[in-house]
């Protein structure tokens, strides 16, 4: 019994430190985004107590100030660089970098891809990028995937977030993360439900992991996975090209990451079309309604695979004015920067996003950035970053087991807060 439910602690602790990460509905609002009279440690981005999501939130905000040509200031960089372990992970928040990490339960896969992705684009961190990416290596699993710490089984979530790493800073992640025959991918792909299982209406989806032998369709893991199965991580190059068709989820072909992106591709946009352009929680225990930062990761991903078409639709329901997202983001860095990636991917304007710029608004929750004489386009960063850039704790167990409980929350979805 006790070793059941040390078991279910930890999964919902994990479960419930993403959901305060990325600021999910589920999650308990004592812990959201601005809530706290804690300030932020100088040169983080947002105000909100950074004890969960700190870590995560500032390396969002680089990527999404690197996909408007934005640089951001020095002071913010030596922040999120100074908050590696010594070991190259890195934990959801430190408030003391003096003290040395608890490598078997402070640091997590999450906040050490995010922030491996963050530094490669501000470039110039290569040594940071190479211990991040040294630490994922360490701490992968024998299926080729990867948990929330140390330890974990795999999941979906943070194997895609660890693939994204390896692909921001340069490398193939089936190459450069290859373990014993076994590669990132192997273990993504086991997290989907394909169409022989005879769930017509998940088939393409992806499961967070496991539950009593069965695998329930998570949305938000889908969403995080699609751009995961293309190789790529939270930063996608702007759409350029012509539209590529969805097809649907259960076609012909082999089962490898690229018809599995295809048919996760077809899952999202059938569940999108379904709801009027936005997808639900995938959360037990979260209020009935939309998920607008899932919707933001389900339009991100079906523009990275190309699907502009299908991209632009749950984009045009996060722009209105019925979604209520610009309330839904102001004033919280990490919302705001999803929105500006999925609108940079889609080929929107994040600077006059629903009437919102959301660049600046992003900029405004953080030290100022570098003068813009001094910023260097997408492109031009890219090229920086090839010279320079890089070649939720366990033991929160007590306080968001116990809350997730009261909340009818389990596991489920998850660093990935009606998410980020």
């Amino acid at each position: 019994m006790a070793t059941t439910f040390a078991v279910l602690a930890r999964r919902g602790a994990a479960a419930l430190a993403t959901a305060a990460v990325l600021g999910t509905a589920a999650a308990p609002a004592a812990f959201a985004d601005g809530d706290s009279p804690t300030p932020a440690a100088p040169g983080l981005y947002g105000t909100g107590d950074p004890k969960f999501d700190g870590v995560f939130r500032q390396s969002l905000a680089f990527l999404a100030q690197h996909a408007a040509g934005v640089s951001p200031g020095k002071q913010a960089v030596d922040w999120l660089a100074g908050q590696q372990c010594a070991d190259g992970g890195f934990a959801g928040f430190r408030a003391g970098t003096g003290t040395p990490c608890d490598a078997k339960a402070g640091e997590f896969t999450d906040a050490t891809a995010a922030a491996v992705q963050g530094l490669a684009a501000v470039g110039g961190r290569a040594q940071a990028v190479t211990k991040g990416l040294d630490w994922l290596k360490a701490h992968q699993n024998a299926d080729g995937g990867w948990g929330m710490g140390p330890g974990n089984p795999s999941d979906a979530n943070s194997t895609a977030i660890a693939i994204g790493a390896f692909a921001a800073a340069g490398q193939d992640p089936a190459k450069a993360a290859a373990k014993d025959g076994k590669t990132p991918y192997d273990a993504l792909l086991s997290f989907q439900i394909r169409c022989q299982e005879k769930k017509e209406d998940q088939a393409g989806a992806f499961g967070y992991m496991p539950q009593n032998g069965e695998l329930p369709a998570n949305d938000l893991a889908s969403a995080a996975a699609a751009t995961a199965a293309l190789g790529k991580g939270f930063l996608v190059p702007a759409a350029k090209g012509a539209d590529k068709p969805v097809r649907p989820a259960c076609g012909d072909g082999d089962a490898n990451q690229w018809n599995a992106a295809d048919a996760v591709a077809g899952y999202l946009t059938k569940k999108l079309d379904a709801n009027g352009g936005f997808l639900k929680s995938s959360m037990p225990g979260a209020p009935e309604g939309p998920d607008t930062g899932a919707t933001a990761d389900a339009a991100l991903a079906l523009a990275a695979g190309g699907h502009l078409e299908a991209a632009g639709k749950p984009l045009k329901w996060l722009q209105s004015a019925d979604s209520k997202t610009a309330e839904w983001a102001k004033g919280n860095p990490g919302r705001l920067a999803k929105l500006v990636l999925a609108a940079h991917a889609a080929g929107a304007d994040p600077r006059s996003f629903g009437g919102t710029d959301l660049v600046a608004a992003l900029n405004e929750t953080g030290p100022k950035p570098e003068p813009s004489s001094s910023s260097a386009s997408p492109e031009k960063k890219e090229e920086k970053k090839k010279d320079g850039g890089g070649s939720s704790t366990w033991l929160y167990v007590a306080v968001f087991f116990v809350a997730s409980v009261g909340a009818g929350f389990l596991i489920s979805g998850r660093k990935k807060k009606n998410q980020l």
